[in-house]
């Protein structure tokens, strides 16, 4: 398949690009710095490094992939980038079965705790008023806008609440529930990331929802 990823230098959209080549797929890797990209990409055959802003992309600059992967991230400062790039691929690809749109989510729109309240609203006492909270806040925003795009071929994937740079481990899958492994811990590498995105991409399980993983 022709492959998009959006954020492709970044630590999920990195491992995203290098796991789908890895299995023969065709990649776009989209990214700001044409720099990271040749640092973290050599030559290949079924490799185009694409270094521009994602925002001044045109339908046509896409071309006709069969999957666009938005591994999209930025400064806090600026979080409602990550609704506006949704909402600018969704307006693109409206009433549309290809490509696929998969968005990767943060983990504080999954539920937690016996009421099971928002994620969010911990990580909002456990960050006070650090602007780091904008994050998944605008994340939480952004799938709240996807659960009412019907037109689309979309599905959404959420971390566990600790999201970091790994190898590809055995996971959990879960969907609306913040995961905890059996020794407790709520993590998530991109690594694992990568190979679910992969597998979700090869043999589609998931259609308009979104749904979480935790490495086992």
């Amino acid at each position: 398949m022709k492959i998009i990823v959006i954020g492709a230098t970044g630590m999920a959209g990195s491992q995203v690009a290098k796991e789908a080549l890895k299995r023969g797929h065709t990649v776009v890797a989209i990214a700001r710095s044409a720099e990271k990209l040749k640092a973290l990409f050599p030559p290949q055959k079924q490799l185009t490094l694409l270094a521009k802003d994602v925002f001044q992309l045109t339908k046509d600059d896409f071309g006709t992939p069969d999957v666009i992967v938005d591994c999209f991230a930025t400064a806090p400062e600026k979080a409602y980038l990550h609704v506006d790039l949704a909402a600018k691929l969704v307006a693109m690809y409206r009433e549309t079965e290809k490509p696929r749109l998969i968005f990767i989510l943060g983990a504080g729109s999954l539920q937690t705790g016996r009421d099971l309240h928002l994620f969010v609203e911990d990580l909002r006492k456990m960050l006070g008023t650090s602007p780091v909270v904008q994050v998944p806040e605008n994340q939480l925003k952004e799938l709240k806008f996807l659960e009412n795009v019907d037109d689309v071929n979309w599905v959404g994937i959420s971390p566990s609440a600790d999201f970091h740079a790994g190898p590809a481990t055995a996971y959990l899958l879960g969907s609306d529930e913040l995961l905890k492994n059996a020794e407790g811990k709520s993590e998530t590498t991109s690594g694992t990331m990568a190979q679910v995105i992969l597998n979700e991409i090869e043999d589609p399980q998931h259609h308009q929802e979104r749904f979480t993983v935790c490495d086992k």
